[in-house]
């Protein structure tokens, strides 16, 4: 081998190695803990970009479970549980079965308002080239997808933020796609659901929508945002849940935090409280 094809042979060495690759391609160096700031950067720079391209002006928040289903899944899950019930009427695990069924299917309303209240709002606010009230979810199944199915129906755009989970949560096919992003942190997330929100719609969820639900309103709370509405549908699951008397009772909060959000049942409801605050105006 002559020197040339040494010289060749270590260049090539060289370009290969690791230390060669530019920062920004470098997936091994992103990942290391001293650079968690830079990819925090990211993953706010990322979307906010897009979503400024795509001239959204403002946004409707709607949080709720994971594991509420549609009323076209939920009434075959019944049947099947009400058949295999009758196939075997001594057996515990068909009754119980069949009383997961029930509850599923009561809870599958949820959807279906979630997915009227959603098209309702896309459909005032996303006229001639609006872009207001933009419905933003998690991205995931359930009350997530409802509200963005509800948007897609009306041909409008809507908003969802995927998170990296241990089990993967895939994103809902009702997303537009441009608007479809996938976060690492929480908290950059919680940060792009609030940055344009016009007002907060929580369904009956667990953890998340909790964490999320009362996240917003202690910064409301605090004067870290400004106020919006916020709305919870569903009364008796939300007093039961979360027994907001007791907390005034025991002075934890004050009596008119109790004025921070709004009890509905139904998507017009919903929609009412919004033009109330607003006055029946865009929001600016």
């Amino acid at each position: 081998m002559t020197d040339s094809d040494w010289q060749i042979k270590l260049q090539q060495e060289i370009m290969q190695n690791p230390a060669y690759k530019l920062a920004y391609e470098d997936a091994d160096l992103l990942s290391k803990d001293d650079l968690r700031a830079v990819r925090l950067q990211l993953e706010l720079l990322k979307p906010e970009r897009a979503l400024h391209d795509h001239g959204i002006e403002s946004t409707v928040v709607v949080f709720g479970s994971a594991r509420t289903r549609s009323p076209e899944e939920t009434q075959k899950q019944l049947d099947e549980a009400e058949r295999a019930c009758a196939e075997n009427p001594d057996s515990a695990s068909a009754r119980k079965l069949l009383e997961i069924a029930n509850r599923h299917h009561r809870q599958a309303r949820y959807y279906e308002e979630a997915r009227r209240f959603a098209s309702l709002v896309s459909k005032r606010f996303q006229q001639e080239n609006r872009r207001d009230f933009v419905v933003i979810t998690g991205g995931g199944p359930g009350i997530m997808e409802a509200a963005n199915r509800g948007a897609f129906d009306v041909d409008a755009r809507s908003i969802g933020l995927n998170i990296t989970l241990p089990r993967e949560q895939k994103p809902n096919p009702f997303i537009t796609p441009d608007l479809a992003f996938r976060f690492h942190y929480f908290a950059i997330r919680k940060m792009h659901f609030l940055m344009r929100a016009k007002a907060l719609v929580a369904f009956p969820g667990g953890f998340g929508t909790l964490d999320e639900l009362f996240g917003s309103l202690t910064l409301i709370q605090t004067g870290k945002m400004p106020r919006i509405p916020v709305v919870l549908f569903g009364a008796e699951f939300w007093q039961r849940a979360v027994d907001f008397d007791f907390l005034i009772a025991e002075g934890v909060i004050a009596p008119d935090d109790r004025d921070l959000f709004t009890f509905v049942e139904t998507a017009e409801q919903a929609v009412d409280v919004l033009q109330d605050f607003y006055h029946g105006k865009p929001p600016k």
